[in-house]
């Protein structure tokens, strides 16, 4: 795949000063039309061998188009933050909104190659990473996102000859970096393993580009009119919604659901709720003093019908531990600097670091319940969120993370009662609103959403636990005995792992 960046490739300099006045005054059109039409970021992947002139280039295009609407990421050595969280998260945090674009240095590709190369894992674990950053930049383009990978690139020669003619003057030499003397020696598994990965994530909706790096006009000129293209086509296309060809999910042939199968009967006595309860707060108390917690962190996911509980089930469990060891985050509409970033991006967000407890009211199954039945996106967007949603738990999952899943459930005849309750004491009035009695409406086709929901998103590394909420005490107490065995379950596989 570097065939073509080894032959020489170079521009003379009378070329490349008749040529860039022209392309930054394009670049820059281009770069304050991305930002007035907001549609869309840009995401920029630097990769490539040491010393092709990929700092230069960056530092370049800094000079000729708006440093102010250009994010530059380095990803180094992971930070203790870091460390305390998924892998995915530090790239999560840092990508740029709609209509900005962002460089990102040392990026996943960069550590996937270089873990690779240095032996820290083999070929598998490798093939994971390629996958993990194929669905990655597949879900960041079905959101909107444009992105430009770079590979710079230097052949074995061209690099020992960059390194001996700085080597050997005086005035340069500090340039030489432990880095550089590094790739020098693993040279042909830095490129064995760079051409495996490149030809594995080179797709049609994000495309590797491969530049010859020693000539500076020559990648200066290729990069810049690369990105010029790229971005003047995606400013060009027309804003409408893409029209796909879907199969339908399909309907219970009885018209029996999930939902109908639960016995919404159960109940606890107040004598049998206060005995429960308290058990299993000092359980879940205990289990966070466990030293085995500090290899894991927790997420609750609560969701369920309008007035079903969600937060006296939550009081309860919060009641049960430090405030320092959790945090509540209550999901509403998103915000306008949320609907800049594709719709994981805030979630990502609050993920905890180990040691720590997360609690969703309300979550990222948001995209395929309210926005589904309410029309807020489109079927191909709700259809591939089931995937999406599925691959974000498992990369949780195996970073160590805990992810619990409660949708409480109550019949039509109780929301009723519950709501004219709220009604009439003042004090809660604020908890009923019209868009909860709009909501009740639409109630078969949440019933429907919720159904298809849990048939796609529970999975054995992070299952759904339905929750018989008709009565609060019973399932107050069934969401806190989930939790707790949940967490015994994780440090009991910890134990079998040793």
């Amino acid at each position: 795949m570097f065939e073509s960046a080894e032959i020489g490739h170079a521009i003379d300099k009378d070329t490349y000063d008749a040529e860039v006045p022209a392309l930054r005054e394009a670049l820059l059109e281009a770069q304050y039309e991305l930002k007035q039409q907001a549609r869309f970021p840009v995401i920029v992947l630097i990769n490539g061998i040491e010393g092709a002139g990929k700092g230069e280039t960056v530092k370049l295009l800094n000079e000729w188009m708006d440093p102010r609407l250009i994010e530059v990421r380095t990803f180094d050595q992971q930070t203790d933050e870091e460390l305390a969280h998924p892998p995915a998260w530090r790239y999560w945090r840092q990508l740029p909104a709609k209509g900005k674009m962002g460089v990102f240095f040392g990026n996943w590709y960069s550590q996937m190659i270089q873990g690779r190369v240095s032996g820290r894992f083999k070929d598998a674990v490798l093939d994971q990473a390629i996958n993990g950053a194929e669905r990655l930049e597949q879900m960041l383009c079905d959101e909107g996102a444009l992105i430009f990978k770079f590979w710079f690139h230097l052949s074995k020669q061209q690099m020992k000859a960059r390194l001996k003619a700085l080597k050997d003057d005086p005035l340069h030499s500090w340039r030489i970096s432990p880095l550089d003397w590094q790739q020098s020696r693993t040279y042909d598994r830095f490129v064995r393993f760079g051409e495996r990965v490149l030809r594995r994530t080179s797709r049609e909706y994000a495309p590797w580009h491969v530049i010859e790096g020693v000539d500076p006009h020559y990648r200066s000129l290729a990069v810049g009119k690369i990105l010029l293209e790229g971005l003047q086509a995606a400013l060009k296309t027309p804003i409408e919604p893409l029209h796909q060809s879907i199969a339908p999910l399909g309907e219970s042939l009885d018209q029996r659901s999930l939902l109908d199968s639960l016995d919404l009967s159960q109940h606890l006595s107040k004598d049998e709720y206060n005995e429960q309860l308290i058990a299993e707060q000092a359980r879940l108390a205990m289990l966070f003093r466990d030293k085995r917690m500090r290899g894991h962190a927790l997420v609750a996911v609560f969701e369920g019908n309008d007035a079903a509980g969600k937060g006296g089930a939550i009081r309860r469990v919060a009641a049960a531990l430090d405030p320092r060891q959790y945090n509540i985050v209550p999901i509403a509409a998103p915000t306008q600097d949320e609907l800049a970033q594709p719709y994981l991006w805030r979630f990502w967000r609050q993920i905890p670091a180990r040691g720590k407890f997360t609690i969703f009211d309300r979550s990222w199954y948001g995209r395929v319940l309210v926005e589904r039945v309410e029309g807020f996106c489109s079927q191909a967007d709700w259809m591939r969120a089931y995937g999406e949603i599925n691959d974000y738990e498992e990369q949780l999952h195996d970073a160590g993370v805990v992810v619990v899943k409660f949708w409480l459930s109550i019949d039509k005849k109780t929301q009723l009662e519950r709501f004219e309750a709220r009604e009439k004491i003042p004090f809660k009035r604020f908890k009923i609103t019209e868009d909860d009695w709009r909501n009740r409406e639409k109630w078969g086709l949440y019933r429907d959403a919720v159904g298809d929901m849990v048939d796609r998103t529970s999975t054995e590394i992070a299952p759904w636990t339905l929750i018989e909420a008709n009565d609060k005490r019973f399932a107050r107490v069934k969401v806190l005995r989930t939790l707790c065995d949940a967490l015994e379950a994780a440090f009991k596989k910890d134990k079998k792992s040793k």
